[in-house]
């Protein structure tokens, strides 16, 4: 599959570059991540919290894809967009969180602390790496 094909299914829709929409996803991303960075991880919060930070990580790219003028219906585009502008390493990052993701919310499968800690830590890296990347210097 590639990114062109969720195109022609109407998955994604090329779109008007919408500077309001990409300063308001990221300034309320930006707030998200700072009240998330003040809870704590713990057995009871794990899966929550885990879910939370990978919605920060989807609104950063929903920004940056309409950066580039796409709207983004269906999350596993997100991979497909990434690795179509040379984000190879990260399109795999994207959808290995998605899938952790999904399999927690949608399969009630468990995560333990430890866990939730490590893909938590990492998706943060992949947030600020994108932000720098991206839209720090538009905004």
């Amino acid at each position: 599959m590639k990114f062109e094909d969720f195109i022609r299914n109407g998955q994604v829709k090329k779109v008007s570059k919408d500077i309001f929409l990409i300063k308001s996803l990221y300034k309320n991303t930006l707030n998200d991540l700072k009240y998330l960075n003040t809870q704590k991880i713990d057995v009871l919060s794990a899966r929550k919290i885990l879910s939370n930070y990978y919605d920060c990580l989807r609104s950063i790219l929903e920004a940056i894809a309409s950066l580039f003028g796409y709207k983004i219906y269906q999350h596993e585009a997100f991979a497909y967009f990434l690795k179509e502008n040379g984000e190879e390493l990260n399109s795999l990052k994207f959808d290995r969180f998605r899938k952790i993701r999904n399999k927690i919310n949608y399969y009630g499968e468990e995560i333990s602390v430890k866990e939730s800690e490590e893909i938590v830590n990492e998706i943060k890296e992949l947030i600020n790496e994108l932000i720098e990347k991206y839209l720090k210097k538009e905004f």
